[in-house]
């Protein structure tokens, strides 16, 4: 198993943060996605990238490559997501590859033309689990409710799905996920999930959170354009 790395402490606060859901190789939609954020630095925002790069889609090895460049910068943030977690598992352990295989992973594979170059696994490695600033606690699949934020386990993280899917619990900050693809992203009080299966639905969704709280936009990014909606309060 790669190793795993905790939540990071927050950065300094800073007025805006973008959180991009599961990309899953779709390397056209990250660079446009990417493309309409612009300018971190202009804009004294951050961004994280809530996990699950590779598998599926087409471009994983190009989506990785753009995400190393990306996050030589401090205001750039990728957690690992469980396709990571099942990619490093399976090149470390050949017992564990059909697994990976089965859930994408032969399409990975294909993109780096049957051999994973060192750079990228060492940094796929060293990708932390979560990520906590002020208002919100960034995260590929949830927590695990009636457990404090500093204490989850990182498994669980990667992993979880109905219980906390399932709870109406106050996290003491909001979590921004992925992992579970929806039609449309789902918003509640206490979390947002922000994976709508863009490999497959070929919408790719960006949140954009302001202050306390859930996202006050959502982007649907696709092939053709970029649609921004406001979100009211929940």
């Amino acid at each position: 198993m790669g190793a795993l790395r905790a939540a990071q402490p927050h950065m300094r606060s800073v007025s805006r943060c973008y959180a991009i859901g599961d990309v899953h190789g779709r390397f056209d939609l990250l660079t446009r996605a990417l493309d309409e954020i612009g300018d971190l630095e202009a804009q004294d925002a951050r961004l994280v990238m809530l996990g699950d790069y590779v598998d599926r889609g087409p471009q994983s090895r190009e989506v990785v490559d753009e995400l190393m460049r990306r996050s030589l910068h401090e205001r750039v943030v990728c957690l690992r997501g469980n396709h990571e977690e099942m990619m490093l598992n399976s090149l470390e352990d050949p017992g564990a590859e059909i697994q990976w295989l089965l859930n994408g992973g032969a399409a990975t594979l294909a993109s780096y033309g049957g051999t994973v170059p060192p750079e990228h696994l060492a940094w796929l490695r060293g990708l932390p689990i979560a990520y906590a600033t002020e208002h919100q606690f960034f995260v590929h699949a949830g927590v695990r409710p009636g457990v404090p934020l500093d204490a989850q386990k990182p498994e669980e993280m990667l992993w979880i799905r109905r219980l906390f899917l399932d709870s109406d619990e106050d996290f003491g900050k909001h979590v921004v996920h992925g992992h579970t693809p929806a039609r449309q992203p789902e918003l509640r009080a206490n979390r947002s999930n922000l994976d709508t299966g863009a490999f497959q639905t070929g919408t790719l969704t960006v949140g954009v959170f302001d202050g306390p709280g859930g996202p006050t936009e959502v982007w649907s990014v696709r092939k053709d354009g970029v649609t921004k909606r406001v979100v009211e309060p929940v």
